[in-house]
């Protein structure tokens, strides 16, 4: 016997919690129309590009590969070392800002368009489960259905198809880190030869399963911040997916005397992936995800009224009003933004084609002789091109008496190899004035990279040779 399907929540309160406390899972309808195809276009796009880069290749190695075991990260033809981590601060900054400005725009345009979690949901999961189990209606009546060998098949159809996908998004992301052919070299081998790797594997499979499969609009609700965020990014002149209140109210049937276009149809409910009711005005839940503007226009279209209804506009439109793009918090955004990409870019533009890296040897910090004086570093050279490399190190400004021991001649380093030789300075006793500060630098041969470390030659002090 089947069982009845649970009450909805009152639509003021939570939209995924039932009236007594479980969860209410949604089942949002499909919609059709330009917005969806324009945002299934996108999500084409994004997937085409999370899958692709790992496979591209830029100057002898992937767009994109964050090599942590070797301390290498390669994005897009440059690569970055161990030393170059501070830069991945205006990275960070510059999206945030960049992130914060498009709100105040236009409101949640990377919720909607661009997050994983909404692009693989809505554009593959959801789309897999519609090709199985039906829209809305059907997917609510085989829930509540009793098991049957049709429940079955098409379950288990359903969630192996889902595990195959997250399995594949999770090889997808453990590429960024190891490198396709790395990958591939696992993917063949047993999976005991490569443990950690494997249970990688498993465990962002199982999340990644977990969270397309029972977890869905929570990850939006529950734990993303970003519709927290909102509140503050946004004001009355951000355009946002809005319900025309002045044109729809008040609800009312077809036919009913006084009513605005709104005939109540719960249409826009019904294709939200997040349950919410637009028309009760902008809400955390809202990822704007525009299903509700083509759903609403649908039916505008059947009973031959304006579409629009729903739409993308500022709360300063739908009363009439003019919005206003350049505003306080557009142009504070923008100018951060714009400050963040000038520091980025001339921190990007300093970049050099190797690493270097010189520090004192461990023990005493001078040694004396009949003769001289001697300080004793250690430097460590990285090759960050993915062709050899000839480097010269050598000494300015150096006082008299003083000659730089151990990089006489220069050194030829393979593709991202590294190398570390000591760097000893010697002073003849009697040049000897106290400490003095000498300058090493470190160049390529081709002259494409230059790197300068001020020292500071350590000794006794000099009343101790005095005759």
């Amino acid at each position: 016997m089947a069982k009845a399907p649970p009450k909805r929540p009152n639509r003021d309160s939570v939209t995924t919690i039932n009236d007594d406390g479980s969860r209410f899972f949604l089942h949002p309808a499909d919609a059709h129309g330009p917005w969806v195809i324009a945002r299934r276009v996108a999500a084409v796009l994004l997937i085409a590009i999370y899958v692709s880069l790992p496979w591209i290749q830029i100057g002898g190695q992937p767009a994109v590969f964050l090599d942590f075991i070797n301390r290498r990260f390669h994005l897009f033809g440059l690569t970055f070392g161990a030393g170059d981590i501070w830069l991945t601060f205006f990275l960070i900054t510059g999206l945030a800002f960049f992130l914060f400005f498009t709100t105040a725009l236009f409101g949640r345009l990377w919720c909607g368009w661009a997050c994983p979690q909404t692009v693989f949901l809505e554009h593959v999961f959801r789309r897999v489960e519609r090709w199985i189990e039906g829209d809305a209606p059907q997917r609510k009546r085989l829930d509540a259905a009793p098991w049957s060998p049709e429940k079955a098949f098409k379950r288990v159809l359903k969630h192996g198809i889902f595990i195959v996908f997250a399995g594949l998004i999770a090889h997808v992301f453990l590429a960024y880190f190891v490198s396709i052919p790395q990958l591939y070299e696992w993917v063949r081998a047993s999976p005991l030869d490569q443990a950690r790797a494997f249970g990688f594997i498993l465990i962002a499979t199982g999340i990644l399963y977990f969270n397309f499969v029972w977890f869905r609009e929570q990850l939006c609700i529950v734990i993303c911040p970003y519709g927290r965020l909102q509140s503050a990014l946004i004001d009355e002149h951000t355009i946002n997916v809005a319900y025309d209140e002045r044109r729809g109210e008040p609800r009312g049937k077809m036919g009913t005397e006084g009513a605005g276009d709104c005939i109540d149809c719960n249409r826009c409910v019904q294709v939200c992936p997040t349950g919410i009711d637009i028309r009760q005005g902008l809400q955390l839940e809202c990822v704007a995800c525009t299903a509700c503007i083509d759903a609403c226009d649908e039916i505008m279209e059947k009973v031959k009224r304006p579409r629009g209804l729903i739409r993308y506009a500022s709360e300063e439109t739908l009363a009439g009003r003019k919005t206003r793009y350049v505003r306080a918090r557009t142009v504070i955004y923008m100018v951060f933004l714009l400050l963040g990409l000038t520091v980025m870019t001339l921190a990007f533009s300093s970049l050099q084609p190797f690493e270097s890296n010189i520090s004192r040897m461990p023990g005493r910090p001078s040694y004396v002789t009949d003769d001289h004086i001697r300080n004793q570093f250690l430097i460590r050279l990285g090759n960050k091109r993915g062709e050899p490399a000839r480097f010269h190190v050598e000494a300015l400004s150096m006082p008299a008496g003083m000659r730089l021991v151990g990089w006489e001649t220069s050194v030829e380093l393979g593709p991202y190899a590294e190398e570390s030789r000591p760097l000893i300075l010697q002073q003849e006793r009697a040049h000897y004035t106290g400490p003095v500060p000498v300058t090493i630098r470190v160049r390529t041969e081709d002259g494409r990279g230059v790197r300068e470390r001020t020292l500071e030659f350590l000794g006794p002090d000099p009343r101790v040779f005095a005759p």
